[in-house]
């Protein structure tokens, strides 16, 4: 154990300890919350449009800020563009969050010098609240990946831009830069199947103790390192201790990454977004994450059959309840006002407050009016697995409809790493679950009004075939687990088994 091992765990224990009082005092933190943000934006462009002066309560906000996607904040973030100054926020923004919207192509998420601070130490909290409660420092003297985007930054407006992975790679503690991997000039190669070449080379044969990306890019990762090794991931680093994720359920990817390490180890799920980075796992013994309440964000929750309502009900933190799938609205000091994040989330824990992501709002099936969602699907898969056997490396899901009556179904797109005995039956099984899972599919089905699903396999590697194809292979791409459309599913077809 070196000295930054020894280091860490008093450090840890201080760092948990206002942890610990952050949970106690959650509801006030964000009450006071709101009222600091609109008070320091009141001179703000937007504070001026929005009589944030006269704002005295959350009543009022929501009566003078109408919830928001990126569309109706382009205007103002345009004018930032263009120079201006104190249009969201004081000042302008130190970076630009550049990221993909799936309507508004691409979107600039601003990062002012008081948000910043959101998106580092809630990451370094989720490690040390890791080490305060399991007493585990060790990997802090290993080789811990921290895969991001290019650090490399353009400029628009002349405000430095680039993924936010990147742009948090320039803030990495000094203390953690000799320990840290892949070199800079990896992370710097756009071509992803490159990148991920050099990444093993330059790991292969390091003490490597942390890794963290979203699970199926560490899937890759170990792929790689196998064949070329032909050794299980926890052979050839046997100090590793935890793996980091974040962005999709890990549930779907644990038995398979578990298996390419030869052994199971510690998980902490984080949950950053481009807007903020909203909740962390505190616990290695409790369910959920810990909601990011004293971090400069203050949370809002609409029930989702309300979200797309003039005047939804929009509910703060003490008037939540436990298992009601909510979308997720933010107003942050990075000058974001009542900001529909496009995730869905529902409470596990009221004390303290623990969530788990549901979805995205976009990510939904109701051709039919079923309105099944991404919790769903992977809920149903999960115990289908568990019920008939098999593995799978990946899966999405899409509605065919058919001009005949009573012939339009759920099409399931599945990747098999193992698969079950009896296809069929699997399938059928995954079908009567998805059924208990959702009444409205339930009713269509037992209606003839959709025929029971259909289950499409998709070749070896198929799912990484298609994300090549269109340009979105690595890094935070992730494939939808459903859609509504059949672009996802049409794209698939050249990938699946002959």
């Amino acid at each position: 154990m070196n000295i930054k091992s020894i280091l860490a765990k008093p450090f840890a224990n201080y760092i948990n300890r206002q942890i610990q009082k952050d949970k106690q005092n959650a509801v006030k933190d964000q009450s006071s919350l709101l009222q600091s943000l609109i008070k320091a934006a009141q001179h703000t462009r937007f504070g001026k449009d929005h009589s944030f002066s006269t704002i005295k309560d959350h009543a009022t906000y929501a009566e003078m800020v109408p919830i928001r996607d990126y569309e109706m904040f382009r205007p103002y973030v345009e004018e930032i563009k263009s120079g201006k100054q104190n249009v969201l926020w004081k000042g302008r923004p130190i970076y630009f969050a550049k990221t993909s919207g799936t309507t508004s192509g691409v979107k600039y998420i601003p990062i002012t010098k008081d948000s910043i601070h959101n998106h580092i130490n809630t990451a370094r909290n989720a490690l040390l609240a890791y080490m305060a409660e399991t007493g585990k420092t060790e990997f802090a003297s290993g080789k811990l990946i921290f895969l991001s985007g290019s650090p490399e930054l353009e400029r628009i407006g002349d405000i430095p831009t680039g993924r936010l992975s990147g742009i948090v790679n320039h803030h990495v503690p000094k203390y953690l830069r000799s320990n840290q991997l892949p070199s800079f000039e990896t992370n710097c190669i756009e071509e992803w199947e490159t990148k991920l070449d050099k990444i093993v080379e330059e790991t292969i044969t390091e003490n490597m103790t942390l890794i963290s990306g979203i699970p199926p890019w560490m899937q890759m990762y170990f792929d790689r390192l196998s064949l070329q090794s032909g050794k299980k991931i926890g052979e050839l680093f046997p100090n590793l201790q935890v793996l980091v994720q974040g962005g999709v359920n890990f549930e779907p990817y644990r038995a398979k990454l578990m298996e390419s390490i030869g052994r199971n180890i510690d998980i902490v799920e984080l949950f950053p977004a481009s807007e903020g980075f909203f909740a962390f796992q505190d616990s290695q013994k409790e369910k959920g994450l810990l909601l990011n309440t004293n971090s400069g964000i203050f949370f809002e929750f609409v029930p989702v059959d309300e979200i797309h309502h003039e005047k939804p009900t929009r509910l703060t933190l003490e008037h939540v309840k436990l298992d009601v799938n909510y979308a997720l609205i933010i107003s942050s000091n990075a000058g974001l006002w009542a900001y529909n994040i496009g995730d869905t989330v529902k409470f596990v824990s009221l004390d303290p407050y623990r969530i788990v992501v549901t979805g995205r709002i976009k990510h939904f099936i109701s051709a039919f009016g079923e309105h099944v969602i991404g919790e769903e699907v992977e809920q149903a898969m999960m115990k289908t697995l568990e019920q008939c056997g098999g593995k799978i490396s990946e899966f999405t899901v899409a509605p065919f409809v058919s001009s005949d009556k009573g012939k339009s179904y759920h099409e399931w797109f599945v990747e098999f790493e193992e698969t079950p005995k009896d296809i069929e039956q699997f399938a059928a099984i995954l079908d009567h679950t998805i059924q208990q899972k959702n009444v409205y599919y339930e009713d269509l089905i037992t209606g003839n009004i959709l025929n029971p699903l259909k289950l499409t396999r998709i070749r070896k590697d198929g799912f990484i075939d298609y994300m090549k194809s269109i340009g979105k292979l690595g890094g935070q791409n992730k494939v939808p687990r459903l859609s509504n459309d059949r672009n996802i599913a049409d794209g698939l077809q050249e990938f699946c088994e002959s």
